[in-house]
């Protein structure tokens, strides 16, 4: 029978062994499983400014993990290779065969948790936990909340890493557990977003709610001829400030990839003025990827 997945804004309705639109969930006998849990692709110890959080535990590392699958469409995905896995990458969309599939590994909560501890014990490593990361983690929270329950135990911090269009359904089964999060504010204007496959309203609410338990930092990629006026990041940073003027934003340069390889890489300049924009309203921005 169809079944309706309600992780996200979608509400995919799903026949018996039909996919979602994130390529990771599934219905199995009338039941949505997450089919990506504990399936790993990446695995590393980043530095936490990579995520990129500019205020929570600067100069420590990170163990990063990701999966495949994600619920947007974004043609300038620096990670497509994964959370576009299944996926037609001309259209984003059509799946794909599996042995098309990326190679994962099987890794339980339990296995991820201790190796995180064993990072910490080595002192010159200097994590500090789990980041979830890499593909869109919240089409796969189940493995977010039960690894995160055993990294809290551990004393470790978790953070998040996402695009924010998850229900508050799900937000609250994770903010017990998470320590900061670094959320995609991909622009201010609801017509991009629906050209990503998302919705505006669905992320500023799921900012608000975050910003109220965790520590929070967004990030805005800057693509040249869709989110890039000076008007619309001043409308950005005045509503981030009704929030809490101390949230950081980070403004971020765009290079040509993925299906976007016919635009030129963000004018440096602009980035620039952005910052001083935004800072009208914010205490803390932040140009990246110059």
């Amino acid at each position: 029978m169809q079944t309706t997945c309600n992780v996200c804004m979608h509400h995919c309705s799903l026949a018996p062994g039909q996919k979602g639109r994130c390529g990771a969930r599934k219905n199995v006998d009338g039941t949505i499983l997450c089919e990506n849990y504990g399936q790993i692709t990446s695995l590393a110890l980043d530095p936490i400014e990579k995520k990129p959080l500019k205020r929570f535990h600067p100069g420590s590392r990170i163990l990063s993990v990701g999966s495949y699958g994600c619920n947007l469409r974004c043609p300038f995905c620096q990670n497509h290779e994964i959370s576009m896995a299944g996926k037609n990458p001309a259209t984003g969309n059509t799946m794909l065969p599996p042995e098309d599939m990326p190679e994962t590994l099987y890794v339980s909560p339990g296995q991820l948790a201790a190796t995180a501890l064993e990072w910490k014990k080595r002192k010159r490593a200097g994590n500090i936990g789990i980041a979830y990361t890499y593909n869109e983690p919240l089409v796969g929270w189940e493995y977010v909340r039960d690894t995160a329950r055993l990294v809290r135990e551990f004393g470790m911090c978790n953070v998040l890493v996402t695009n924010g269009t998850a229900s508050l359904e799900i937000l609250e089964e994770l903010l017990p557990y998470i320590d900061a999060m670094n959320i995609d504010l991909k622009g201010f204007r609801q017509d991009y977003y629906r050209k990503l496959g998302g919705d505006l309203e669905t992320v500023k609410t799921f900012i608000t709610r975050a910003a109220q338990e965790c520590h929070v930092e967004l990030t805005t990629l800057v693509v040249p001829g869709e989110n890039d006026s000076l008007e619309e990041v001043e409308e950005e940073a005045e509503w981030i400030a009704r929030l809490d003027p101390g949230i950081p934003l980070h403004v971020t340069r765009f290079f040509p990839q993925y299906r976007m390889t016919d635009r030129e890489a963000t004018d440096v300049e602009l980035l620039w003025q952005m910052k001083k924009v935004a800072g009208k309203y914010l205490r803390d921005v932040v140009v990246g990827n110059v």
